[in-house]
């Protein structure tokens, strides 16, 4: 089960840089850059396309999504995807990118600049001196030296922000949950638990994603754990900062200064605009990405992931399905069809009445490959012509079917590797062990405890039964092979809890229902 991308024709549909357009037709995938289309115009236009590329403007939303019938993939020219409903271009089964780090330096930048304001009240003193005032008292500034720097989030921009910020000699501490402490300390990071760290800030910087856990990270509970008088900046996404409380922390002086370059309403209305009318708000319109040099990046960049997924070279920048990079790998395509050939072995066996599945694999040379190897096993469950693998747990998960998966470095065969699929139907488990062999051919080798004398080819009809091989045999034969239908038989066990598989090249015969591999 291997994933591909056909397109031919790709939308833009908010501006971005000449180069992007040239990229993509000189692989030869047509384009049509409409920018400002209203959104009835836009889910009109979106079922002629097989791809997609926005930057902020357009919100890409569930029935945006539901109307591009013939989408295959969604590419931001940026690092955000906050306007792009992920779950439900997922459930449809389309991959959604962005460029990861063409903004970091320019955001990087914007967000070191800010601090500096903060500490020098630069604009205020600018506007001061064009209405002719001479304010050099009131706009007293601080040193940035010795003072503590908390960066949250620990990617990309957010070690570039502490690295140039360290020059100025501020100590620089920080949280990321997805970043350990002695990978924080490689960029002279301090990490500590957001509790330790909120006491500590004279200047608190957010570089993360707004998702639920981070919208109003820093709110009515957390700022009266800050310094008093500590400076915040947000160049990440409006909301990350509670507007309200910011508002409010500002006004008794708890917050002795803001940068704000994105707001939770943009443009700002309501709070947000009380906040940009605020003497101690530096204030810019979302200019974190906003230099020739990054815009020139992303367009460039999208384009360029565009084209090496089409050729099947990459799949850098996916973020609703990150193992599609390792899954483009040749290596991985015997596994991938062996995921799913159990996967549907498991289903039939079940008989569809199952909840639980559980796919383990089994060696250190599957350890990058447990979750594209899970994701063929749900394909294989749910198996159908909408079905890939970017939607295959989604919808496994829609049909009732809890897909898990663990991975042992150990074997216990005399394999280098090996998948096994436990389902749970009725109360009992039933596993699967499959690997494999030669060039690329997947193979069943243990079914539960047993383990067959000879593996077993995933190909073709296959029927399984339990019970006495001496008893069971003579009427497979006398069914199946008096019609010259019966390509090998296989055994595992002795006695009544033995297991026969069956190879047969007319499908379901009499009592004796198959599965299609």
């Amino acid at each position: 089960m291997a994933f591909s991308l056909d397109l031919k024709r790709v939308l833009i549909s908010d501006s971005v840089d000449s180069c992007c357009k040239t990229v993509l037709e000189a692989n030869g995938i047509s384009v049509d850059l409409k920018t400002k289309l209203t959104k009835e115009e836009l889910l009109t236009e979106i079922s002629n396309y097989d791809g997609m590329i926005v930057r902020s403007a357009t919100k890409v939303t569930a029935d945006v999504i539901k109307a591009g019938k013939n989408l295959k993939i969604i590419g931001r020219a940026g690092t955000g995807v906050d306007n792009i409903d992920i779950p439900t271009a997922s459930l449809q089964g389309i991959i959604v990118m962005n460029t990861p780090g063409g903004n970091t330096m320019s955001a990087a930048e914007q967000t070191c600049v800010l601090i500096s304001s903060l500490a020098r009240h630069i604009p205020q003193a600018a506007a001061s001196m064009r209405e002719g005032k001479w304010d050099r008292k009131k706009y007293m500034g601080s040193e940035l030296l010795g003072k503590t720097l908390a960066i949250v989030g620990l990617g990309r921009i957010g070690r570039e922000v502490a690295h140039r910020m360290q020059s100025y000699g501020m100590t620089t501490i920080g949280y990321d949950p997805l970043v350990p402490a002695h990978e924080a300390a490689k960029f002279d990071i301090e990490w500590m638990e957001l509790d330790k760290l909120w006491p500590k800030a004279d200047y608190i910087t957010v570089h993360t994603p707004l998702i639920p856990q981070t919208r109003g990270l820093l709110g009515d509970k957390t700022f009266p754990l800050c310094k008093k008088g500590v400076y915040v900046v947000n160049c990440a996404r409006g909301g990350i900062i509670d507007e309200a409380s910011l508002l409010k922390a500002l006004e008794s002086g708890q917050c002795a200064g803001a940068g704000l370059d994105v707001f939770e309403t943009e443009p700002p209305t309501g709070v947000s605009a009380d906040l940009v009318q605020h003497p101690k708000v530096i204030a810019c319109p979302h200019l974190g990405a906003s230099t020739v040099e990054a815009q020139t990046r992303v367009a460039k960049e999208i384009a360029e992931q565009f084209v090496d997924a089409v050729q099947g070279k990459s799949l850098f920048g996916v973020v609703n399905a990150t193992f599609l990079t390792e899954a483009l790998k040749p290596e991985a395509q015997p596994w991938l069809n062996l995921g799913d050939k159990l996967g549907k072995i498991a289903a039939f066996i079940a008989k569809g009445k199952f909840t639980q599945v559980t796919v383990k694999t089994h060696g250190a040379d599957l350890k990058s490959a447990r979750h594209y190897i899970t994701a063929a096993v749900s394909a294989g469950i749910v198996e159908g012509p909408e079905v890939n693998l970017v939607n295959s747990a989604a919808i496994a998960k829609e049909k009732g079917h809890e897909v898990s998966s663990t991975h042992s470095d150990t074997v216990g065969l005399p394999y280098s590797g090996a998948v096994s699929v436990t389902v749970n139907s009725d109360g009992k488990d039933t596993c699967l062990c499959g690997t494999v062999i030669g060039l690329g051919v997947p193979v069943l080798i243990k079914f539960n405890s047993l383990e067959f004398c000879g593996a077993v080819p995933l190909s073709g009809n296959l029927c399984f039964v339990s019970g006495n091989p001496g008893k069971v045999l003579p009427d497979l034969v006398s069914k199946f092979g008096n019609n010259g239908a019966i390509n090998h038989v296989h055994v595992a066990g002795s006695g009544a809890e033995s297991i026969i598989v069956v190879s047969t090249s007319t499908g379901a015969l009499h009592d004796y229902p198959c599965v299609a591999l």
